[in-house]
């Protein structure tokens, strides 16, 4: 899909709208593939000639291959917009009528007609099959004209033929239900669109998030150094204007741009401290937030521990939630991950990240930038980090003390 990449392996790694997609189209094809089956089943009921029997088992067959070949095209046209060849349709449309000839001419009808002679019924499986292929290109409106016009045009020539009130009431039962075959075609073409749709709108959500919060951050920087540099200008040329004439006061200008400029780099430094200082109770909630939203289940335990923290032990864990959120989004395709906040002896804090899904061995600390990082920064505090992978489980531990050590910029 163009939206995501399926993993390897098992099912249980992919993705639940790549789950739903998988568990649809197996249905589907499963279903257009019993068309054989379904055929030989009905005109098995009487005795066929042998020369009837091979062009029907090859036609069917082709026609079979055919559905599935459209069906598959025809669902990712739901999901990503490519739809099949014109060349396949109407290789379809050729096979589907080859086929009915076949089941229908070869032989004559017997004796008693179309009202009861089983390839009738080979017939219906073979129309069946080939407009639940061609549903989920058509419209809903157009689908839903052609089968009530179907069954109104098979109710007629039954009608017509003499047929008695019983026989009609069965053939319309078994039309409207054929009818309902091929409309739960259609209906799952759309849900899977509608499942990808909303997969697109939710990555989309994602994307737009850390945009704004760039734009957000850009702004701020532009109001500080904008209005800053628009200053420096300014007094950079009345100072060189002073100078220029030899009057007094330039030296004076250029004392104000020096202490502009120590003032805007300290708002500077403001507005970065703000845009990456961490709180360890919004971490916590915006974790649970960024897992749910990826399709993992999420379990928090501890938070009680995180009240009364001094500030410093407070925002290095907070860091540690950040990275180790982000190890699992971006490193596993996890469905749990446990999140564990335990006081320990001694007046340490053990911060435990576990989730499941791993792709590979995550970089250990010092290994992988995100964890070299975090371990950097937790080192004057006093804090370890340790990493280790159990199967495909990931378990992320930082240990900081409760009392730490405050430090310097």
């Amino acid at each position: 899909m163009s939206t995501t990449t399926r993993p390897g392996g098992l099912l249980g790694r992919w993705s639940e709208p790549q789950k739903f997609d998988a568990y649809t189209r197996g249905s589907l094809y499963l279903v257009s593939a019993s068309e054989p089956v379904l055929v030989a089943l009905a005109v098995a009921q009487r005795p066929v000639a042998a020369a009837w029997v091979v062009p029907a088992v090859v036609l069917t067959l082709a026609h079979t291959v055919a559905c599935v070949l459209v069906l598959r095209a025809g669902l990712a046209r739901a999901s990503v917009g490519t739809g099949p060849s014109v060349r396949q349709v109407v290789a379809l449309v050729a096979l589907g009528v080859a086929t009915v000839a076949v089941l229908a001419g070869t032989g004559g009808w017997g004796s008693e007609g179309l009202r009861v002679d089983p390839r009738t019924g080979a017939v219906l499986v073979v129309v069946v099959a080939t407009l639940g292929a061609l549903s989920p290109l058509l419209r809903t409106v157009p689908l839903l004209a052609l089968l009530l016009g179907a069954v109104a045009a098979v109710l007629g020539v039954r009608a017509a033929a003499g047929a008695t009130s019983d026989e009609v009431v069965r053939t319309l039962l078994v039309s409207v239900s054929a009818a309902a075959v091929v409309l739960s075609y259609r209906a799952s073409a759309w849900t899977v669109a509608v499942v990808w749709e909303l997969e697109r709108a939710r990555v989309a959500h994602a994307r737009l998030a850390v945009a704004e919060e760039r734009l957000r951050f850009s702004r701020d920087l532009h109001d500080v150094v904008g209005r800053a540099l628009t200053a420096v200008a300014v007094k950079s040329e009345l100072a060189a204007e002073l100078a220029s004439r030899g009057r007094d006061g330039a030296g004076g200008q250029m004392l104000e741009v020096r202490d502009l400029a120590h003032d805007t780099l300290r708002e500077v430094r403001a507005v970065v401290e703000g845009y990456r200082a961490a709180d360890l109770a919004a971490e916590l909630v915006g974790a649970r937030s960024v897992l749910r939203s990826a399709g993992v289940e999420v379990r928090v335990t501890g938070e009680d521990v995180a009240r009364g923290l001094p500030a410093v032990a407070a925002e290095a864990l907070a860091w540690a939630v950040r990275e180790g959120t982000t190890n699992v989004v971006r490193h596993a395709d996890a469905r749990t991950c446990e999140l564990a906040l335990v006081a320990q002896g001694g007046g340490d804090v053990l911060l435990r990240v576990a989730n499941d899904g791993v792709r590979a061995r995550p970089a250990g600390p010092g290994g992988g930038a995100g964890l070299r990082g975090l371990t950097e920064r937790l080192a004057p505090l006093g804090g370890a980090v340790s990493a280790a992978t159990d199967g495909d489980r990931f378990v992320l531990e930082v240990r900081v003390p409760a009392v730490a050590r405050e430090v310097v910029a």
